[in-house]
């Protein structure tokens, strides 16, 4: 048999990744790691559980640089990410509490350690508690389009709805944390 043209036995291995997906990744994650890890605590009120979100997030958008269209929309890749993740982590524990038919976590738990106590002003706590309330998509805008500072439009583009939906659901959330402090003061 010619060994010019023999075939190998095993497919060759995949290519290692281009340093371009590492230096991508790399960058990204050292500007909005930080603030990605904020956005899933309030998604999510675990900071163990948000940071293995945003590396799940991050790891996801490595594996898949070579398919961005435009690697110039990776943070919105990440974002979405993390939002779904943390949308599957909520469902998860709604599962978990199901299951074991506990009783709803005291909205103090949240903030566990006497340390974070004392970083947290009262009215922040109460904000924050009154925000992880809200129903998941009225929260999710008003983290990114308030907290984050995107624009309707990239609202919407993370979170997969229309820009109307953004619209009302903020509006509804605005609502809802006006009554839900207003009954606190």
């Amino acid at each position: 048999m010619d060994t010019d043209t023999a075939r190998p036995a095993h497919p060759p291995a995949p290519a290692p990744a281009d340093a371009g997906a590492a230096d991508g990744v790399t960058a990204l994650y050292e500007a909005h790691a930080f603030g990605l890890i904020r956005l899933a605590v309030i998604m999510l009120g675990d900071r163990p559980a948000a940071e293995d979100v945003v590396q799940d997030a991050f790891f996801g958008l490595y594996r898949n640089w070579d398919r961005l269209a435009d690697p110039g929309h990776a943070l919105t890749y990440v974002r979405s990410s993390v939002l779904n993740g943390c949308r599957a982590a909520l469902r998860q524990q709604t599962r978990r509490v199901r299951r074991d038919r506990a009783a709803a976590p005291d909205a103090n738990s949240v903030y566990e350690s006497a340390e974070a106590l004392v970083l947290l002003g009262e009215e922040h706590r109460k904000v924050i508690l009154a925000v992880r309330r809200l129903p998941d998509r009225q929260r999710e805008a008003l983290v990114l389009r308030f907290y984050f500072g995107l624009s309707e439009e990239e609202t919407a583009r993370a979170m997969g709805i229309s820009r109307g939906t953004v619209k009302s659901s903020l509006s509804r959330a605005l609502a809802a944390l006006g009554r839900m402090l207003g009954e606190e003061s």
